[in-house]
């Protein structure tokens, strides 16, 4: 997703690869229909009452700037299970070129426009005492462009508050078959907000994803079938974020999950199993 942090190239000297940063893991509640439009028929989605855990992983590492993985939903895949991307977006050639290539990825190049908003910036309202207060917090806002071509299309715009330079939460490590991440502070937070799309050059409005889900298939077909549902799961019902500080994570190569037909890699090589 992002580059290396040992050097520029880092990607040519092969796994494990090392990224430093922070992130924001946010789970939603996807539509099953939706999900296993993005998987394989011969991997079994993990599901109930319709509904698959799906969501996002927005990064920030300290040597690339932002990456976004859409995340589709939980397959099964014994022992454990693991989260399948349906979409990666990404503003480094060598990450974009990466994640196709060595881990099997729907990489796409982005831009992220990135806005801070200040609690100064906010309307002042008056208290019970007579004095003035921003009643709004600070806050970022991310505008996320796939870039196409020489075209731009909007995804989406994510609001999420400010962490400050100095929040503290609990150190964790975790380590999994696909990737360990070192003690790092975690802490769960409220989630972020996702917006629609605005002034797209594609129909990304919600009467065109309806009639995409109306029409997904087996497969899904075209490339703004599949950037269309990936929109929708952003837009889906987050129920859970945690916010990942001083983020040290070691990814190894991808292992094969599906082995009928043709080869799948695993498609969440940068996130692993859970």
């Amino acid at each position: 997703m992002g580059e290396s942090a040992t050097s520029s190239s880092g990607y040519a000297r092969g796994p494990p690869w090392l990224f430093k940063g922070r992130a924001l893991y946010q789970l939603h509640l996807v539509k099953a229909e939706i999900a296993r439009a993005f998987i394989p028929k011969e991997l079994k989605l993990v599901e109930a009452f319709g509904y698959t855990l799906g969501g996002l992983f927005l990064a920030h590492y300290d040597d690339s700037p932002t990456g976004l993985v859409v995340i589709a939903g939980i397959v099964w895949n014994p022992p454990t299970s693991c989260a399948w991307a349906s979409r990666v977006l990404v503003n480094s050639h060598e990450a974009c070129r990466h994640g196709r290539k060595e881990i099997g990825l729907p990489s796409h190049m982005a831009v992220f426009s990135k806005r801070e908003t200040k609690a100064s910036d906010q309307p002042l309202y008056k208290n019970q005492i007579g004095s003035f207060h921003s009643k709004a917090k600070e806050h970022s806002d991310i505008e996320v462009l796939e870039m196409e071509d020489n075209s731009k299309i909007s995804i989406c715009s994510i609001s999420l508050p400010c962490a400050g330079e100095n929040w503290q939460g609990p150190k964790i490590r975790i380590s999994l078959p696909s990737f360990s991440i070192y003690p790092c502070r975690v802490r769960a937070v409220k989630a972020a907000k996702i917006s629609r799309p605005i002034n797209t050059q594609h129909d990304n409005s919600s009467d065109a994803i309806e009639a995409s889900e109306r029409n997904l298939g087996d497969r899904l077909t075209t490339e703004d079938e599949a950037r269309n549902q990936s929109i929708s799961i952003l837009l889906s019902k987050p129920i859970m974020a945690l916010e990942f500080n001083l983020l040290r994570m070691q990814v190894e190569a991808p292992k094969i999950v599906s082995t009928q037909s043709r080869p799948k890699k695993n498609q969440v090589g940068n996130l692993g199993t859970c």
